[in-house]
């Protein structure tokens, strides 16, 4: 086995192998505008890194977000197309449940909270690093206040608004190694991974305008 992780989903761009056994290259960037030209590179990296070609590649696990809509869909786009061009399958998780598995919370319960922009978080609650029980969702992070009060937050979106995430921690983004080990632990045990399909929870940022005039020639 040799999987191909990426997420594109938050403002990191991450990108790792792993043997089945554990992680043998990975490389993370934070630029929340740029992952477009940032993936590739990285992935070129990784792969010389470990010394491998990309044709040995077995299987792609891109995070699947919650995440903002350009940024997801680069990261979902690639993983979809060294599918095809590879024949291997692509398999997604939930970014959220990446960052959940690279916390070190032994036990529950706690959330992970991403900047979902809007002044919203994208969330979700875990028993333990592998066991998601709500979510994700997205939310004003006063309308979720209550739920979470006093529990430990791992995410730059429990960083961003303390008041209500009062016991946050790192990390902030999700690193494609935790992706990674999450998925061959998952494909070992025999259980099924996503879809890769994006999980965008709202309409993007960018809409058609209306009442536009319809300009034809005469």
């Amino acid at each position: 086995m040799l999987l191909l992780a990426l997420d594109t989903a938050t403002p990191a761009v991450t990108v790792a192998l792993h043997d089945g056994t554990s992680v043998v290259a990975h490389a993370s960037q934070v630029d929340a505008r740029r992952h477009g030209e940032l993936l590739l590179p990285a992935v070129d990296r990784v792969l010389a890194e470990a010394g491998v070609r990309l044709d040995a590649v077995t299987a792609v696990v891109a995070g699947v977000g919650p995440g903002p809509y350009t940024g997801l869909r680069v990261g979902l786009m690639t993983a979809d197309t060294f599918g095809l061009a590879l024949g291997v399958p692509v398999y997604g998780v939930c970014t959220l449940d990446g960052l959940a598995y690279a916390s070190g919370i032994e036990s529950g319960p706690f959330v992970v909270a991403t900047d979902a922009r809007r002044k919203e978080v994208y969330w979700a609650r875990y028993e333990d690093t592998r066991t998601r029980v709500g979510g994700p969702a997205v939310d004003r992070p006063a309308d979720i206040a209550e739920q979470v009060a006093g529990l430990p937050a791992v995410g730059a979106g429990a960083t961003l608004y303390p008041e209500t995430f009062s016991d946050a921690r790192g990390p902030e983004h999700v690193a494609a190694a935790a992706l990674a080990a999450l998925a061959a632990e998952k494909l070992a045990a025999g259980e099924e991974l996503l879809e890769p399909r994006p999980l965008y929870l709202r309409r993007p940022d960018a809409q058609v305008p209306k009442n536009y005039k319809v300009v034809t020639p005469q």
